[in-house]
Parts: C-alpha cells; sequence; structure tokens
C-alpha cells in the first residue's frame, strides 16, 4: 500500500470513548499516512465520559494503531486536552516514541509554530468546570440524536449534516465566542513572536492569516473527528487543511492484529503510562 508521506499530521478532538467519535474514518486516514510526526493535540480519549460499557472496538483499534506508528518509529506528541486532562499528572513524561505534555514549540522550516490543545483559554472551563462537563454529556447526547437522524438519511439516499453544527452555528453567542477564542489566540502568539499557532478544542477546523500592528501570524485549528473529520497536514514548507468528506481515500486494510484488541489492551497501555 502506497502512504501519502508528510512531515507532521495533527488530530484533536477523537473523543473516543463517545457516541460521536467517528473512530472508522479516523482509522482509515490513519491507515493512509505516513507522518514523520503525529501530534494529538488534546481530547483524543473522553475521560470526562469513559465508560467500560461504551468502548466499541473501532475505538480501540484507533489507540493501536497510533502505538502501532510509534514502534514503528513515528514520533508521537500527545499534548494533553479538557477531557483528558487527566493525563496532565504525567506531563513530559516519555515513552520509546511517545510523550506527553502540555504544549510544544517546534522550528519548521525556520519559523516557530506553538502547540496546545486551548482550553486554557475557554473561561467556561477555567470558572466553572462542572458546567462544562454538564455541557460535554448534552453534547454527546445530541451527537448521538445526529447519528440516528444520519444513518435514516443515508437510508433514503439523503445528504448527511450535523446537528450540532447547526445549533452552533445558529448561536450569535457561539459564534461569538469562537471568534474572540481566534482573535485572543492569534494576539498571544504574534505577542510571543511566534509564526504559527496550532490548536484545537472548539471543533472549528480553520487556517487564517492574522496581522495585527505588533506583527502576524497564522492561526490553525485542527478542527475534529466528531463532526469535522479533519486534520491538520504540514509538508513542503506548506500547511493544509485534510478534510475527510472532500479528500477521498482508497479503502486501507485493517492489519489483523487490531482484530482481537479489548478494553484489557487499553487498560493495560494507560497502566504503562502509569508507571512511567
Amino acid at each position: 500500500m502506497i502512504k501519502r508521506k508528510i512531515e507532521i499530521a495533527v488530530i484533536s478532538d477523537v473523543h473516543l470513548g463517545t457516541y460521536g467519535c467517528h473512530a472508522k474514518h479516523l482509522l482509515t486516514y490513519l491507515n493512509s499516512i505516513a507522518p514523520k510526526k503525529l501530534i494529538l493535540n488534546g481530547d483524543i480519549i473522553d475521560i470526562w465520559q469513559f465508560s467500560k460499557r461504551y468502548f466499541p472496538k473501532p475505538h480501540l483499534k484507533v489507540i493501536k494503531k497510533i502505538m502501532s506508528m510509534a514502534a514503528n518509529g513515528v514520533e508521537v506528541i500527545y499534548i494533553t486536552g479538557n477531557h483528558d486532562e487527566m493525563l496532565r499528572k504525567f506531563r513530559d513524561t516519555t515513552i520509546g516514541n511517545i510523550s506527553i505534555v502540555d504544549k510544544a514549540v517546534l522550528d519548521l522550516d525556520g519559523k516557530k509554530a506553538w502547540f496546545f490543545h486551548g482550553d486554557v483559554f475557554d473561561i467556561s472551563i477555567q470558572n466553572a468546570k462542572w458546567l462544562a462537563k454538564l455541557g460535554g454529556y448534552g453534547y454527546d447526547l445530541l451527537t448521538l440524536l445526529n447519528k440516528m437522524v444520519n444513518w435514516y438519511l443515508e437510508k433514503r439516499g439523503k445528504e448527511r449534516f450535523s446537528l450540532s453544527k447547526k445549533v452552533k452555528n445558529g448561536v450569535k453567542g457561539a459564534v461569538k465566542y469562537i471568534n474572540d477564542y481566534e482573535k485572543v489566540i492569534a494576539e498571544i502568539a504574534i505577542e510571543k513572536g511566534y509564526d504559527y499557532v496550532i490548536c484545537g478544542h472548539i471543533h472549528q477546523p480553520k487556517m487564517t492569516y492574522v496581522e495585527t500592528k505588533q506583527g502576524s501570524t497564522t492561526y490553525l485549528n485542527s478542527g475534529d473527528w466528531v463532526e469535522n473529520f479533519t486534520a491538520l497536514e504540514y509538508q513542503f514548507k506548506r500547511w493544509k487543511i485534510y478534510n475527510f468528506n472532500n479528500d477521498k481515500l482508497a479503502p486501507f486494510i485493517v492489519h489483523d492484529d487490531f482484530a482481537e484488541m479489548e478494553v484489557k489492551d487499553l487498560i493495560a497501555a494507560i497502566t504503562i503510562v502509569g508507571q512511567g
């Protein structure tokens, strides 16, 4: 199988362990690329809503695939987010090719790139964590309902749509929050002298050039694998947003060694991290 060689792939907001996660789409994508670095920019495993009752095999296969990529020489940088904040107690831990950090700064062809999840800029998370978690459960219910609606639409041969995206885009307050979030992050990146600032958290894939009186930066958001199915890719000194729905892929076969993966494998993986 021919895989696309890229320098860096960035994914975030996968939310493994929730009904909204499209793990099969992500697994297809990961099987299609051969990155030198894989940056997991937060909320990969949704520990807020983790339950042994719901962690299907495709979700476990994503974890297995990431571990397999690391074992085969890919540098995996796991940047913690708010839904997987439990891992922050293991910040600056390195196991083989996998490192766990709260943020990262990389030199990309002479330019500085600043990576972080983005929840530190979210006032609702910082000042009312219980409310944010409650909102997370409501969001999960909405995505479960969305799955049922899309199943019906696909059976009727009609186009899928995102309920949660329509709700967010239709609320002026949410739109203002997103715009403020992007503006604040870009301005801070400019103050700090970063050429690129790469985050996630708000499930809004975007790449835009921002210029102020103090300087300029490129703001990038990797989106998510709940609604948008997007990633960021860096190759040939350029960034691009990969979109699973638009960038068609040939099917990739899941390796046989993924077939028997169970919850015990996930628990073993977490235990290894804890011992590190």
